[in-house]
C-alpha cells in the first residue's frame, strides 16, 4: 500500500481537478448518461470517477463521446481482445497511468496474456509475438512516440485488418489518446492505495 496523497488542487471525491458532476444540474439526456455511469453493472469501467465524469461538465460532449465510444468499443467489430490490446498500447505510449490501471484487468479478461501485457508495459521487442499483436503494438509505438507510421508497418496493418477495420482501430486508439489528454489536463488520480502500474521516468 502507498501513502501517496492527492495534490492540493484535486477534489478527493472526484479524484481530479473538477468536482463530481451533480445530476440535478444536468438536462434529461445528460442525466441518462449520468445514470449509466453511476450504474455498477454498466459498461463504464470507472463510472463517474474517470473520463465520463469529466465529460459531463460539458453535457453535449458527454453525449457525443458516449455514442462514439459505443461504436468503437462494441459495434465496430474489433472484438474485445483487439480492443483492449489497442487501448493498453495507447495508454502505455502516452504514459497514462489511470487509463492503463482502468483497463489492465479487462485486458486479461478479454484474453491478453501476461507476456503480451508485459511486452507493452516494458516496451519490449515484439518479434516473438503473434503477427497481429506485434503490428498493433508497433503501430501504436510509431503513431504516439515516433509520430510517424512507417510504410512497412502500415502495409502490414492494412494487409492484416483491411481498410475499414484499420480505420476503426486507429480511431479507437485516437479516441483513447484524447481520453489520456483529458486525464492529464484534469490530473485524474489513481486510488490512494493503488501503485502506479507503469514504469515512467520523470521528464526534466
Amino acid at each position: 500500500m502507498t501513502d501517496r496523497r492527492y495534490p492540493p488542487d484535486v477534489d478527493p471525491q472526484s479524484q481530479c481537478r473538477l468536482p463530481l458532476p451533480r445530476r440535478n444540474e444536468l438536462d434529461g439526456e445528460a442525466q441518462r448518461v449520468y445514470d449509466s455511469l453511476s450504474n455498477p453493472s454498466g459498461a463504464s469501467l470507472r463510472g463517474l470517477r474517470g473520463p465520463g465524469g469529466i465529460h459531463l461538465h460539458s453535457p453535449q460532449l458527454a453525449q457525443h463521446t458516449r455514442a462514439l465510444n459505443r461504436y468503437l468499443r462494441y459495434e465496430a467489430g474489433l472484438g474485445g481482445r483487439l480492443r483492449e490490446l489497442a487501448i493498453l498500447v495507447t495508454a502505455r505510449e502516452l504514459d497514462s497511468q489511470f487509463e492503463w490501471a482502468a483497463h489492465e484487468e479487462e485486458a486479461r479478461r478479454q484474453g491478453l496474456s501476461s507476456d503480451i501485457i508485459e511486452t507493452i508495459r516494458q516496451r519490449c521487442d515484439t518479434a516473438a509475438l503473434d503477427e497481429a499483436d506485434a503490428v498493433v503494438i508497433e503501430l501504436g509505438r510509431e503513431m504516439f512516440s515516433a509520430r510517424k507510421v512507417s510504410s512497412a508497418t502500415f502495409a502490414r496493418a492494412v494487409a492484416l485488418f483491411g481498410r475499414q477495420k484499420l480505420v476503426d482501430l486507429v480511431a479507437l486508439m485516437g479516441n483513447y489518446a484524447a481520453t489520456a489528454a483529458m486525464l492529464t489536463a484534469f490530473d485524474m488520480q489513481l486510488d490512494p492505495d493503488t501503485e502506479p502500474p507503469l514504469p515512467i521516468q520523470d521528464r526534466e
